[in-house]
């Protein structure tokens, strides 16, 4: 079972949520901020008790219902950006909303409410990590990848590349290179 915390930031925050897990005998692992895995159910009297206890940190324990929404936001993404071969769809917004059938500032402050950063971020983020997959691991070209990413131009892939990684789409490329020499060298 999995519980989710609204406002769980920072490790304080989550030192506060495991302290309060413990003192009412809830075995629990915080598997990231705002999310808890709870290994056994939880009594309705012990979710009340973590309820308040929360709110007296300045906590909230967020319904299944959105957490599940959670939940659907990341696996598009992820479905979205890793596991599809043509371009990234222009309106990310307009085609989140539709799918999910709320307007995309509340699903965005839901969002970022329990995971601590923002869904275009989340988005961003991975659309990064799959750039560096495709650096690595295949034969496109910066702009094909820029393209596939449903980016304006190989700058702003670039751009958004330094600032997430610190580094640039050339340092992964050499990876590449160097991985393609040493597997002709064995």
């Amino acid at each position: 079972m999995i519980l989710y915390v609204r406002n769980m930031m920072g490790f304080r925050g989550k030192m506060a949520v495991k302290s309060e897990l413990d003192k009412l005998g809830i075995h629990g692992n915080l598997i990231s901020y705002g999310e808890i895995i709870v290994k056994e159910g939880i009594s309705s009297e012990n979710r009340k008790r973590l309820e308040d206890a929360l709110k007296t940190l300045g906590f909230e324990l967020v319904d299944e219902q959105k957490g599940l929404l959670i939940e659907k936001i990341k696996n598009i993404i992820v479905e979205l950006v890793h596991y599809n071969d043509t371009q990234c769809i222009k309106d990310f917004q307009g085609y989140l909303s539709k799918k999910l059938h709320h307007n995309y500032t509340w699903l965005d402050n839901l969002f970022l409410g329990i995971q601590n950063i923002t869904i275009e971020k989340f988005f961003n983020v991975h659309k990064i990590e799959r750039a560096k997959e495709l650096l690595v691991y295949s034969r496109n070209n910066l702009s094909q990848i820029a393209y596939q990413l449903n980016y304006d131009s190989v700058s702003q892939l670039s751009g958004q590349f330094r600032k997430i990684t610190g580094f640039s789409p050339s340092h992964y490329r050499k990876i590449r290179n160097l991985r393609h020499v040493a597997n002709q060298n064995v």
